[in-house]
């Protein structure tokens, strides 16, 4: 069954210098975006791992230092509430975000390292649509 799992393998370079996917997606919603939005949602976007709003914030201000720790949970709430971004809950006690992403995956914790590793596995999106 293990052999079945196939790696989410999703770029994480979304465009150009300028405009990042998640800058993107909420100029397409209608979000106003502030020059510590835009940083936030670079930060999001060139994520390749699931970032708690810890991490988020210690990124976000090695680009702009001007950051308080409020205004990353101010965005990451309304970029959630957008849908531009997914909350995950790993059971480590903290909330880790993502871009949303464009299709189901599943996710894998190393208990040790607290990588997060996201799969698709075809047996298990038969099992979740039968239970639907």
């Amino acid at each position: 069954m293990l052999s079945d799992i196939m790696p989410v393998d999703e770029p994480r370079d979304h465009g150009d210098a300028m405009t990042s996917r998640l800058e993107q997606l909420c100029l397409d919603k209608g979000l106003k975006m502030t020059e510590q939005r835009r940083v936030i949602a670079r930060v999001l976007s060139e994520s390749a791992d699931h970032p708690d709003v810890e991490q988020v914030y210690r990124r976000a201000t090695a680009i702009d230092s001007h950051i308080s720790i409020a205004t990353v949970y101010r965005t990451v709430r309304l970029f959630e509430e957008a849908s531009i971004i997914a909350r995950h809950d790993f059971g480590d006690g903290r909330s880790r975000y993502e871009e949303m992403p464009s299709a189901h995956h599943d996710h894998l914790i190393d208990l040790h390292s607290g990588r997060v590793i996201e799969f698709r596995n075809e047996d298990i999106e038969s099992a979740a649509d039968r239970r639907r």
